[in-house]
């Protein structure tokens, strides 16, 4: 892992979209035993329903609750199944919500990049009632309305509808040159690189640098601190 990002001023020169991830890149939601934990409380509730077998063993080891849904919306997209445990994990994010550490330095970066003339968006799969509901608290909101693109009842936004990505570069008329993706996970950058846009992975911990790497992710695109990209863009404001 690594806080050194290749040519940091060129990068801030040339951006003028950013989109962000939610849980990482802006805040600390869910992860690491967090995640686990969501994961686990999941599978119970599934369990506890006689549901258990919606997911396959693979699914089952994943600690990904996101990942958990979109398979259940995908097997039955429009079911009941896949609304309930929506609403049963948008009620666990907003419970989170109150708990939430926000990533160092994400908070005057965002400031920044807006004051300088920035457009900002979130793309996630984190509910949009959640994303809003902590960039409420954090008086944020503003930087990003109306482009705020999170998962919503609609469970088509997770399979087979434009992901938030796409959707949240297409309100902006965003340029794709001139666009960056600050994202925490290997589906952030799979939609980053789909979309053609650059990507710069946020990974404060060692396992999340190690799954963006894996995923195509070259070292210096992976960075443990915004704080190099805050000091870039002050210099050149």
């Amino acid at each position: 892992m690594t806080s050194r990002i290749d040519n940091v001023r060129e990068l801030i020169a040339r951006t003028r979209y950013v989109v962000f991830g939610f849980d990482g890149p802006l805040c600390q939601l869910f992860s690491g035993p967090s995640a686990t934990a969501v994961a686990r409380a999941q599978l119970d509730w599934l369990a506890e329903r006689g549901l258990g077998a919606l997911l396959t063993e693979e699914e089952r080891g994943r600690a990904d609750p996101y990942h958990a849904l979109t398979a259940v919306a995908g097997r039955h997209p429009g079911g009941d199944v896949a609304t309930r445990l929506d609403a049963w994990l948008t009620r666990t994010e907003l419970e989170a919500v109150r708990t939430a550490l926000p990533t160092a330095y994400a908070d005057p970066l965002i400031r920044t990049w807006t004051a300088v003339g920035a457009r900002l968006a979130v793309a996630t799969d984190t509910s949009a009632r959640t994303v809003t509901s902590y960039l409420d608290a954090r008086g944020l909101t503003p930087c990003f309305a109306p482009h705020i693109h999170g998962r919503t009842p609609d469970l088509g936004t997770l399979t087979s509808r434009p992901g938030a990505l796409e959707t949240a570069l297409t309100t902006m008329a965003a340029e794709p040159e001139a666009s960056l993706v600050i994202g925490g996970s290997p589906a952030d950058h799979a939609a980053a690189h789909r979309a053609g846009v650059p990507f710069l992975g946020y990974a404060r911990r060692p396992a999340r640098a190690r799954a963006l790497h894996e995923a195509g992710v070259p070292p210096h695109g992976v960075t443990a601190s915004l704080e190099p990209l805050l000091r870039a863009l002050r210099e050149r404001s």
